[in-house]
């Protein structure tokens, strides 16, 4: 799609679809609390693997396969449920999603041996994808075409603000009461999310014409598939890196284990931020958006591969990896304009590749690293993968400009009953 700039102020666009603007705060508000559930609970595990390991009596290498079932979850999930669901209306499906996401979350604080936690972590990630991308559509489709990637935004600042403030308040009471506490918390807050959206997400009616067979014809796209495997490699980078931060702060950096939580804020701070500017940029420039960032990764994990030994460049360089997810609800919104009628598929296919990514980037991490590279060498494996990523989005551009058609603008639920 052309970008399109607008010169009009944002904050003062009128919503679409005659809803009021204090009724579309407050379901890009709802929907916000459930990113940060969400968000909180795949994160804050991370800091909890050895009480975990200590109560199921396994390695804390074993314990880290919980992780590993959470993401396949999201990755197996997000395909599926967009599928079994063709046919459903957007609330009633997010309402179930998070329910699903809350029982199975509170399942997971009881759980009696290691093997059904890890059964239960598997299952929790399954809604995943399918809430982020149905709550992108839904965002989206409440508020005027030029505001949309803002409101996409929103919803995902939950899942930004969950690793700057929720997942180290969460990390901090799961290791100073119990790991437990946290799978508690995260269930009650989806609890909280399902009721919010049930007062304030009007009901919608099901898409006309929607079926497994359009949701499907998403993947008969290129330009789907272009768009997914840019995010699959273009956050592989980031992922490559904090994989293994905690190790390239004390052993590269020199710095005290205490310094780890510190570098980790920077990095939400950049998070935050960049996903509140980014959704910005990306409303009068949705492609400039993207590429922009690939080519700044590139040379902001650059600077971590030469920096990483001075504590200044490592802040730095982590603050502005952080600031690279601005393309994350750019990437978004690409996806629902070039998916024509199976949007619902696409939305959510981004955050199986996002797990994609995770695993990418992780792997390739511990590859360079087994090499004797050393920890900052996974900074150069994120400018690899930022350049594929580079030339994935130039082929895209390329072919949409060969192209006479035009992607498809997102589609806008029905009018509230």
């Amino acid at each position: 799609m052309t970008d399109m700039a607008y010169s009009d102020s944002l904050d003062h666009a009128e919503p679409a679809a005659g809803y009021s603007k204090l009724q579309v705060a407050l379901v890009l508000f709802a929907l916000a609390v459930g990113g940060f559930a969400i968000g909180t609970g795949e994160f804050a595990i991370m800091g909890l693997l050895p009480n975990v390991a200590a109560t199921f009596s396994v390695s804390t290498p074993v314990a880290g396969y919980v992780i590993s079932a959470y993401a396949l979850g999201v990755v197996v999930g997000a395909p599926l449920i967009a599928i079994m669901a063709a046919k459903m209306a957007r609330r009633p499906l997010l309402l179930l999603l998070m329910g699903f996401f809350a029982v199975t979350n509170i399942l997971s604080a009881v759980a009696p041996d290691f093997t059904s936690f890890t059964i239960l972590r598997f299952l929790s990630g399954l809604p995943h994808g399918a809430y982020f991308g149905v709550g992108a559509l839904v965002a989206a489709s409440m508020v005027p075409l030029h505001y949309r990637v803002r409101a996409v935004g929103k919803v995902m600042l939950g899942l930004t603000v969950a690793t700057l403030a929720g997942t180290p308040v969460m990390a901090f009471f799961g290791q100073a009461l119990s790991w437990e506490v946290m799978f508690w918390a995260v269930g009650l807050i989806a609890a909280l999310t399902v009721t919010l959206i049930w007062i304030y997400l009007p009901r919608d009616q099901v898409v006309e014409g929607a079926s497994i067979a359009r949701e499907l014809g998403a993947f008969t796209r290129p330009q789907v598939w272009l768009t997914l495997a840019i995010a699959a490699t273009g956050f592989g980078g980031m992922f490559a890196i904090f994989s293994y931060i905690a190790l390239t702060v004390t052993e590269v950096t020199l710095l005290s284990v205490g310094m780890v939580p510190v570098v980790m804020v920077i990095f939400g701070v950049g998070m935050n931020i960049g996903n509140l500017i980014g959704s910005k940029l990306a409303d009068m420039f949705l492609m400039g958006t993207i590429g922009s960032m690939l080519v700044m990764n590139m040379v902001v994990m650059t600077m971590f591969a030469l920096g990483a030994g001075s504590v200044w460049l490592l802040c730095l360089s982590v603050f502005l990896i952080g600031c690279g997810f601005a393309a994350g609800p750019a990437v978004q919104t690409r996806l629902m304009d070039v998916a024509a009628d199976g949007q619902t598929m696409a939305a959510a296919s981004m955050h199986s590749a996002f797990n994609v990514a995770n695993a990418i980037g992780a792997w390739l991490g511990g590859v360079v690293i087994a090499m004797g590279f050393g920890y900052a060498a996974t900074g150069w494996v994120g400018v690899v993968l930022s350049i594929i990523g580079l030339g994935i989005f130039g082929l895209s551009v390329w072919l949409e400009r060969k192209s006479p058609t035009r992607s498809m603008r997102p589609q806008l639920p029905q009018a509230a009953e």
